[in-house]
C-alpha cells in the first residue's frame, strides 16, 4: 500500500463514512477505472485492509472497454484486492442505452456479489455527482422524490434483490477524488462519454462549471434536505394508510377527508399498484386525472382498477371483460 499513500486524515475520514453506512465486515465496491471509482478504491482498500472485493462491469460497448477493464485488474493486484471483470448484457435497442446499460450494470454485480457472499457495494457518487442529479431532475420538472436526488444508502435496483448499494462519497467533492488518483500517479480511463453532450448530465456539468455561483456542494446540502422531506411524506403516508385505508367487502376503503393533496396522491398510488397488474402501472398524469374525478364524486377504471369517488373512495379489480365472441 506505500505505493499509493493516502494522508491519515483521509483513511479516517472514508473509515467514518462507510462504517456509518454500515461496513463492518467483507464489502464490495464498483471500479470503471475512471478517477472517482479508482480514488474510492483505494481508499476502501487502505481503510479496510483485507476486507473489499472489486468488480469492474464490461458492457462491451465500446472497443476499449476490455483494456480498461484490465487496467482495474492490475490496479487491484498492485492493491491485494481480489477483483473480477464481469460482462453485462445490455439491451441496445433500447431507446435509453445509458438507462440499458445502468440496469444490465446493476444485473450483473447483482449476479457476481451472490457468487461472492457479498451484501453491500460500494459505489463512487459524490457531491458533484449529486448537484448534478438535482439539477437534472429540476429541469424535468420532478417531485420530492426526484429531487432527493442520489440516497447514501438504498437497495440494489435489481428485482428480488436483498442487497445494498452504498455511496461513501457523498461527501466529498469530485476535485478531492481526482487529487487522491494524481497523488498515487494512476492515470485514470478516460471514457469519452463524460464530454458528450448529447447526455443531459454532460450539458449540466459544463453549466455549472461555467457559473461560478452555482455551488455543488449547496445544491448538494439542498439534495439531502429534500430527501429528509421525502423521508418525511413517506413516513406520514405509511401512517395515515393504517389509519385511512381499509378493506370492505373485497376492496379497499379510503377516507381523504383532510389529508393534504400531496400524501392522498400517494396513499392513491400505493392503492392502484397493490390492486394493478404490475405490468399496467399508471403514469404520473393519469393519477392526477383520477384524483380529479374522485374529488368530484366521479367512477373511473385505471390499469384493471375500479375507482369510486364521493367522501368515501372505493378501490377494486376491474371484472373481466368478456370476449366479443
Amino acid at each position: 500500500m506505500d505505493r499509493f499513500p493516502l494522508s491519515a486524515h483521509q483513511l479516517d475520514r472514508f473509515r467514518g463514512d462507510a462504517t456509518a453506512l454500515g461496513v463492518n465486515d467483507r464489502f464490495a465496491v464498483a471500479v470503471s477505472g475512471g478517477p472517482d471509482s479508482l480514488a474510492l478504491l483505494l481508499l476502501a482498500a487502505a481503510s479496510f485492509p483485507e476486507m473489499v472485493e472489486a468488480a469492474t462491469v464490461d458492457h462491451g460497448l465500446r472497443n476499449e472497454s476490455a483494456d480498461e477493464a484490465g487496467f482495474v485488474a492490475e490496479i487491484c493486484r498492485a492493491l491485494g484486492v481480489q477483483h473480477e471483470i464481469v460482462q453485462a448484457k445490455v439491451d441496445t435497442a433500447r431507446a435509453s442505452r445509458q438507462r440499458a446499460a445502468r440496469e444490465a450494470r446493476y444485473v450483473a454485480l447483482d449476479e457476481w456479489m451472490e457468487r461472492r457472499s457479498l451484501r453491500i457495494i460500494a459505489t463512487a457518487h459524490h457531491v458533484d455527482d449529486q448537484a448534478e442529479t438535482l439539477l437534472m431532475r429540476l429541469v424535468r420538472g420532478s417531485g420530492t422524490g426526484g429531487l432527493a436526488g442520489v440516497r447514501r444508502r438504498s437497495p440494489l435496483p435489481v428485482p428480488g434483490s436483498d442487497r445494498l448499494v452504498i455511496r461513501p462519497l457523498l461527501g466529498w467533492r469530485r476535485s478531492e477524488l481526482r487529487a487522491i488518483v494524481e497523488d498515487a500517479g494512476i492515470a485514470p480511463v478516460d471514457d469519452p462519454s463524460n464530454r458528450d453532450c448529447k447526455f443531459d448530465r454532460v450539458r449540466i456539468r459544463q453549466r455549472l462549471a461555467e457559473n461560478g455561483w452555482l455551488d455543488p456542494a449547496a445544491l448538494a446540502r439542498s439534495a439531502a434536505a429534500l430527501a429528509e422531506a421525502e423521508d418525511a411524506l413517506g413516513w406520514t403516508t405509511r401512517k395515515l394508510w393504517s389509519e385511512q385505508v381499509r378493506p370492505l367487502e373485497g376492496k379497499l376503503r379510503f377516507d381523504p377527508e383532510g389529508i393534504p393533496a400531496e400524501i392522498r396522491r400517494r396513499i392513491l398510488l400505493g392503492i392502484i399498484e397493490e390492486l394493478a397488474d404490475a405490468a399496467a402501472a399508471p403514469r404520473g398524469e393519469e393519477i392526477g386525472r383520477l384524483l380529479e374525478t374522485l374529488a368530484e364524486g366521479g367512477t373511473a377504471t385505471l390499469a384493471g382498477v375500479q375507482c369510486s369517488g364521493g367522501s368515501v373512495w372505493l378501490f377494486g379489480r376491474a371484472p373481466a371483460r368478456r370476449g366479443s365472441g
